[in-house]
């Protein structure tokens, strides 16, 4: 027999879905910015395999030559972005749920275990809570970039008056440097996280949205 229980916190329902749209919204006005200055490549010597990023990116998404627009969006969502990740940050530290998600000893050898079943191949998936060992290093390792960002950010926002922050980082270019490969990581992670939503299933998105999730009886009495 299939019982509700309880899977996800109000607060971290709350904070998960309050940080997906200010993220976004954040690294689309990054872009208007980048746009004005796209400097980046990828590439050995003189030799250029990928420039960040080619025209028809820009033109596709509609995001040349609307920098002043960029800078108020990325400034104003910047505070809430900030005001949201601290929030979360002290709810994790003062709750107790931060021992479901910082990653333990064995958590490294798990997460590869993790991977090998995800792509498939025929490995048992490890002993998991509400997070599985990926998960664990992939969520705390947002956290730290979430404060780089930050960091970095106001580095590059006030490289002047904050000028010993963009010393500590490398100066204003690396800061700069720094800043946009935290917000390719992001990406990265959205990729990355959006396919494991699809491949877990419907039931794992519903508890996220409702914060329950159904379970057999018999194993939460035994948990209990």
């Amino acid at each position: 027999m299939k019982v509700l229980v309880e899977k996800h916190k109000l607060a971290t329902r709350w904070f998960h879905w309050l940080n997906f749209p200010i993220l976004s919204l954040m690294i689309y006005s990054g872009l208007l910015i980048y746009w004005a200055n796209d400097v980046y490549t990828v590439g050995v010597g003189g030799l250029t395999v990928f420039h960040f990023f080619p025209d028809w990116v820009y033109e596709s998404l509609g995001l040349g030559r609307k920098l002043s627009k960029g800078m108020a969006l990325h400034f104003a969502f910047g505070w809430l972005f900030a005001f949201n990740g601290i929030a979360y940050v002290l709810y994790t530290a003062l709750s107790g749920e931060w021992r479901e998600l910082v990653p333990q000893k064995k958590s490294f050898a798990e997460a590869l275990e993790v991977v090998k079943h995800d792509l498939g191949l025929k490995v048992p998936l490890p002993a998991q809570g509400n997070y599985n060992a990926a998960q664990r290093i992939t969520y705390s390792a947002i956290i730290v970039m979430g404060a780089l960002s930050l960091i970095s950010g106001l580095a590059i926002y006030k490289p002047i008056q904050l000028n010993w922050l963009a010393g500590l980082l490398g100066g204003y270019k690396a800061a700069r440097f720094e800043h946009f490969w935290l917000t390719m990581g992001y990406l990265g992670f959205f990729l990355i996280h959006i396919g494991q939503v699809i491949k877990a299933g419907w039931p794992n998105f519903r508890s996220m949205v409702t914060g329950f999730d159904l379970a057999d009886a018999a194993e939460v009495k035994n948990v209990e």
